[in-house]
C-alpha cells in the first residue's frame, strides 16, 4: 500500500472559530472593549498577556478534557477572559466593569477585525469539493454573532460551547461535528488555534490536525504548524495523524515551560 493510499487527502476540514476563522482576543479588540476612549494600551504588554493567556486557556481546556477539572465550557471561557483582563490591568477590577468588558469582547458592536485570507480560502476549498465546518467554545449566540459580523455563513457552525450535549474539545463533540461533514473522520482534518486542547484533542478523537498559531504561543511545534491560514491547502496535502510519544500535557504558565 502506498503512503498516498494510507493517508488520503482530507475531503473535509473542521475549523475552530476563535483565532482561526475569526479574531476574538486581539490587541485592538481588548483596547475597544476596555479602553475605547484611551489611554492606549502598551503593545508589548498586550502581546505578552495575550500569548500567555492562550497557553493558560489551552491548559484549562486540557485539564477539563483529561478529567482533572470541570469541562471548559462557555462559562469557563468567560472566566478566562476575566483573568486576561486582570492580567492586562495588573489588578482585579470591580465585578461590574469586568463583566461589561468580557461581554464586549465576546459580543463586539464596534469595528470588527477580520482575517483577510479566510473568505477566499473557504471559497477555494468549496470549489475543490472540500466540505467545511466550524466549532467554537463561545456560546452559540456569541459564535454566530462574531461569525455574522465577519461575513461567515451561519451554516458553518456545527458545535458551540453551551448545552445541550458535550462541547469541544471533548472527543465525542469533535467526532459528532466531523460526522456531520459526511466524509468520515479518516478523511477530515481539524484546524485549531491551540496545541494541546485543539490539535492533540483532535488526535484523540481520531482526526488529523493542523495548528494555526497566530500569536506565536507554540514556536517549538515543528510539524503541522502555520502562523496563518495562508498555506493551509499545502499543509492539508501532508497532514499526519497523532505524533508519537507520551502525552505529557501543557506546563503551568507559572512554572517551567514544557513541551512543546
Amino acid at each position: 500500500m502506498t503512503s498516498e493510499a494510507a493517508t488520503p487527502h482530507p475531503e473535509a476540514v473542521l475549523f475552530a472559530v476563535e483565532e482561526v476563522l475569526v479574531p476574538v482576543e486581539t490587541p485592538r479588540a481588548w483596547q475597544w472593549a476596555w479602553r475605547p476612549q484611551g489611554p492606549v494600551l502598551g503593545e508589548r504588554h498586550l502581546q505578552t498577556v495575550l500569548r500567555r493567556g492562550r497557553r493558560a486557556w489551552d491548559r484549562r481546556r486540557w485539564l477539563g478534557l483529561t478529567g482533572r477539572a470541570s469541562s471548559a465550557d462557555a462559562l469557563a471561557f468567560s472566566d478566562h477572559l476575566a483573568e486576561t483582563l486582570r492580567a492586562l490591568a495588573g489588578h482585579a477590577l470591580p465585578p461590574g466593569e469586568t463583566e461589561a468588558v468580557v461581554r464586549r469582547v465576546q459580543h463586539p458592536t464596534g469595528e470588527v477585525e477580520r482575517f483577510s485570507e479566510v473568505p477566499p480560502l473557504l471559497e477555494r476549498l468549496g470549489a475543490a469539493g472540500v466540505r467545511c465546518g466550524a466549532v467554537s467554545s463561545l456560546t452559540e449566540e456569541n459564535a454566530r454573532w462574531v461569525m455574522h459580523r465577519t461575513g461567515l455563513a451561519d451554516s458553518l457552525l456545527l458545535s458551540a460551547g453551551d448545552p445541550p450535549g458535550p462541547s469541544v474539545p471533548a472527543p465525542e463533540a469533535l467526532r459528532a461535528a466531523a460526522e456531520r461533514l459526511g466524509v468520515g473522520r479518516d478523511r477530515t482534518a481539524f484546524v485549531g488555534g491551540l496545541y494541546w486542547s485543539d490539535v492533540r484533542a483532535a488526535h484523540r478523537a481520531g482526526l488529523r490536525a493542523i495548528l494555526v498559531d497566530r500569536a506565536g504561543a507554540w514556536p517549538h511545534v515543528q510539524a503541522g504548524r502555520l502562523t496563518s491560514l495562508q498555506g493551509l491547502e499545502g499543509a492539508l496535502r501532508s497532514v499526519q495523524g497523532p505524533p508519537s510519544g507520551p502525552e505529557e500535557g501543557p506546563a503551568d504558565e507559572t512554572g517551567p515551560v514544557g513541551r512543546p
